[in-house]
């Protein structure tokens, strides 16, 4: 991955954990990293625990962004909450999958949340 598309996906990451923030998510904690992968953003929304995944993109709608979060994707994200839940013990906790889609297209930013994006893929 170039220098240029990390700078690019942090930059995006910092506008979408702002835009958690501000739409009143608590942020429980950012890339976390097991055997099976990684998840952006561990949050909880009220009472719920949220997965998040964030796209960030150049120079492409918003709707092209959120088409990057495919089926195999999704499993790989539906794996890694499986396990962050099991090593917290959180079975019971009410979860779902968050997608953020940040959109840099003609020098405006463009960020939406989708909320239950998809289903456990796994």
């Amino acid at each position: 991955m170039t220098k240029e598309r990390i700078a690019l996906g942090k930059f995006g990451e910092e506008l979408a954990r702002k835009r958690l923030k501000d739409c009143g998510y608590r942020i429980l904690t950012t890339n976390y990293r097991c055997p099976l992968g990684e998840v952006d953003v561990i949050a909880r929304d009220g009472d719920v625990l949220v997965f998040v995944e964030i796209k960030t993109r150049k120079n492409k709608s918003l709707g092209r962004v959120k088409e990057t979060v495919n089926s195999r994707k999704q499993r790989q994200i539906s794996k890694v909450a499986l396990a962050y839940m099991k090593s917290n013990n959180l079975w019971g906790s009410k979860a779902r999958f968050d997608v953020v889609a940040v959109g840099l297209l003609d020098g405006k930013k463009e960020i939406e949340i989708i909320k239950n994006a998809f289903e456990l893929a796994y």
